[in-house]
């Protein structure tokens, strides 16, 4: 097992993270940027370490500062959680040359599922579905057209570095065609560094629903069955729940039989989850693997009864799964709400500030998952994810009941925050008998929001938020040479800035 574990990222997830390594007797070591200097993880890990300025380039990213310190500070292994590098191939060779254990796949299996085009090309030469569509990239519009005709409108566009609802495009009709393909080349190469696209045909309403995978480095493998997750804005999962009650036991059957020959098809080892999409049929197509833990493992966790962040731990030390599927049963029901510093009124505006109020929801079956407490700065730097909210009931209706109990005790301010729209959501009669889809919140919930948000925008607020860094980064340089600056001959101080 290992003595010392670095934790490559911030907020809820480290904190997570490091309550697995405690309970583990393992020394948890943060890192953190200089906005992120009193935060939650930096205060509960054993050790912490500035590794650079606010922006995530210069810190939660720089790969080779990272290596460094964990050189220098004697890691055993690094955690990268999710987002920032955890999915990164490239960082991930870097750690294994450097003789640091990473704890998830190796980085032939993150570049093998990474890239989209591939990805699918696999899944479909290993017998696990895949929706009609190219596996390679499109080489131009021209082309794009007449293979979209071929397979018959509508059809959807993406990017084949994608991820996160970018260079993602529906298409109806071929006049449309030459406009957004453009667009999504464009989204694609400013997202991912990338402009390659891939077609897809555009399955109308469906269910999205995921499979939690584990692997270890001896062939073995199970499956800890599967999460609901269609109730996404901008391609983005808000609610996500565990089992789904979208699906019976024949079709869990099929559906965790293809999630095990994908891990098995690309050698994954550790901690995985294989997405698709589901259509009114109960047919299913493979989607895309996350190669990382998921921000929805909670509900997996608390249905299972197992800690999926010990398990990737034990794994990535070389211990071999002591799991059988036989004896593996689904208990009651979990729901997660993703609590996020955002205006859902304006557009789902990102909330920066200080919080000063913070009241935690208690009683059984209450679980939260933060990265905030009273006087937390919410920087405008990263996702303003604050936390996750998690309820277990007997059944769906008791969980469902008991979050209803949560997100009324559940307060934060200083900030804006996204829990209004759970309590519409937890009401609405679609989402309490299951008839709802991906298309959910866009058809039902953005046409009650004012006039001037009910189109939904494409573009994310990373331009703006570099804009603004740029622009705080200027102001905190000509705050350190304020004494060089001088009006009328007068020095200017701390007041008059």
């Amino acid at each position: 097992m290992f003595k010392r574990i670095l934790i490559a990222n911030r907020s809820e997830i480290a904190v997570r993270i490091i309550a697995a390594c405690k309970e583990l007797g393992i020394t948890s070591v943060a890192i953190y940027s200089e906005a992120d200097k009193n935060s939650l993880h930096v205060r509960f890990a054993d050790e912490a370490y500035l590794i650079g300025p606010p922006q995530a380039s210069e810190s939660y990213l720089n790969k080779e500062k990272i290596i460094q310190l964990c050189k220098q500070k004697q890691i055993d292994a690094i955690h990268p959680g999710y987002g920032f590098l955890s999915e990164n191939a490239e960082f991930i060779s870097m750690v294994e040359k450097s003789g640091i254990t990473f704890i998830g796949p190796s980085s032939k299996s993150v570049f093998l599922m990474g890239e989209k085009t591939s990805a699918r090309k696999l899944m479909q030469q290993n017998n696990v579905p895949i929706v009609p569509g190219t596996v390679e990239p499109i080489e131009n519009s021209e082309i794009g057209l007449k293979i979209a005709k071929e397979i018959g409108f509508p059809v959807m566009l993406k990017a084949a570095a994608g991820g996160g609802g970018k260079g993602m495009r529906k298409i109806f009709d071929e006049s449309e065609f030459e406009s957004n393909f453009q667009r999504a080349q464009n989204e694609s190469l400013k997202a991912f560094g990338k402009s390659e696209i891939y077609l897809e045909k555009l399955v109308l309403n469906p269910k999205h629903i995921e499979v939690q995978v584990i692997g270890d480095m001896y062939g073995n493998y199970v499956h800890l069955f599967e999460r609901e997750c269609s109730v996404q804005r901008r391609h983005q999962k808000v609610v996500e729940e565990a089992p789904s009650i979208s699906i019976n036991c024949e079709i869990r059957n099929k559906i965790t039989d293809a999630a095990i020959l994908a891990a098995e098809a690309c050698n994954y080892v550790n901690a995985g989850t294989v997405e698709f999409l589901m259509d009114k049929n109960k047919d299913f197509y493979f989607l895309e693997m996350n190669t990382r833990l998921q921000v929805e493992h909670p509900v997996t966790e608390m249905i299972t009864g197992l800690d999926l962040v010990k398990l990737q731990i034990k794994i990535a030390s070389g211990e071999k799964l002591d799991l059988k599927q036989e004896n593996l049963k689904i208990n009651g029901h979990a729901i997660e709400c993703r609590i996020y510093a955002e205006d859902v009124e304006n557009n789902f505006a990102p909330s920066i500030g200080k919080i000063n109020h913070h009241q935690l929801a208690t009683g059984p079956g209450v679980r939260i998952d933060r990265g905030i407490e009273i006087n937390s700065e919410v920087p405008i730097y990263y996702d303003p994810i604050l936390a996750k909210l998690i309820t277990w009931g007997k059944d769906r209706g008791e969980s469902i009941e008991r979050m209803k109990r949560a997100l009324k005790e559940y307060q934060i301010s200083g900030v804006t925050t996204n829990i209004p729209i759970f309590n519409w959501i937890l009401n609405n009669k679609k989402f309490v008998d299951g008839s709802f889809d991906i298309n959910f919140l866009d058809q039902d919930f953005i046409p009650l929001l004012p006039d001037k948000w009910k189109k939904d925008l494409t573009d994310d607020y990373s331009e703006i938020a570099a804009i603004i860094s740029a622009l705080i980064k200027d102001f905190d340089h000509n705050v350190n040479y304020k004494n060089k600056v001088s009006i009328n001959n007068q020095w200017l101080d701390q007041n008059h800035e």
